[in-house]
């Protein structure tokens, strides 16, 4: 007797509530964001997969989610991806099926040993002084982008650009968003995810699997800016970083080496310019 697959997990999850004011208690139905593990495998020349790395995400886009992952690091070129898949060992448990994604690398490329391991996802960047920063734009920083970049009117506009689509966000309240868009700020793709950096991923992996540059005029963030959010600006070609939030100062200075226009604290009114 063949084992039906369990069922993928959807982006949010039904849970009940009690909901406190000032002059009663209401029990209802609300939505939480789902948050679960992801493991990226890859593998190339014919050799079994081997683990790149464990995030937490929300489920949907996963695909999207490790091809974006592996251009940013650095370890493939965007056209380097022939098939991305859940994984279908034998050994996996059915809540593990839909929860390990297999990369299948074009024309023989190889990942470096470095990212071979029981790595995982963390806030922090390993990354500290100039030198580090000018290093990391070296091996993992994409031609500058050459087009149009979105004026300050532009700018103010695309916070609200994003906000409307964020359908996730409308739902739980607990997700962060990404787009892309162009100079005149039509939005190219979105996508959410319950962290920033797997929602930065999606999008440019989605650009990278629909056979497209993940290159772009500009990079539409929900929340403030990192230094990894900038690395995987720069690791893609995006023209320009707007976000809703400040940016870190190594953030600043990264963007500022790259060539990279930062606009923070963006809103109908007023954005900032930080480089």
């Amino acid at each position: 007797m063949t084992q039906s697959r369990t069922r993928r997990p959807g982006p949010s999850v039904r849970t009940r509530v009690v909901e406190h004011t000032d002059d009663r208690e209401l029990s209802r139905e609300d939505r939480l964001i789902t948050e679960e593990p992801l493991e990226i495998r890859v593998r190339s020349h014919g050799v079994a997969p081997r683990r790149a790395w464990v995030t937490m995400r929300t489920p949907g886009h996963d695909f999207e989610l490790a091809a974006g992952w592996l251009v940013h690091e650095g370890l493939v070129a965007p056209d380097g991806i022939d098939r991305v898949a859940y994984c279908t060992d034998e050994d996996l448990s059915p809540d593990q099926e839909f929860n390990v994604v297999t990369v299948d690398l074009a024309g023989g490329a190889e990942v470096p040993h470095r990212h071979v391991a029981s790595s995982s996802g963390s806030s922090a960047c390993g990354v500290c002084g100039k030198d580090s920063v000018s290093e990391a734009l070296t091996t993992r920083a994409a031609a500058p982008w050459a087009g149009p970049r979105p004026e300050a009117d532009v700018v103010r506009r695309l916070p609200d650009a994003l906000r409307e689509r964020q359908q996730l966000f409308s739902r739980t309240g607990g997700v962060h968003a990404a787009g892309l868009a162009d100079a005149d700020g039509t939005l190219l793709v979105v996508r959410e995810d319950v962290g920033r950096h797997n929602a930065v991923d999606k999008v440019v992996g989605a650009r990278v699997l629909g056979g497209q540059s993940p290159a772009a005029a500009c990079l539409v963030l929900s929340g403030r800016v990192g230094f990894e959010l900038v690395q995987k600006a720069a690791a893609s070609g995006i023209g320009s970083i707007v976000a809703v939030g400040a940016p870190t100062s190594l953030a600043a200075g990264l963007a500022e080496e790259a060539g990279i226009d930062l606009w923070g604290f963006t809103s109908p009114g007023r954005t900032v310019r930080y480089c």
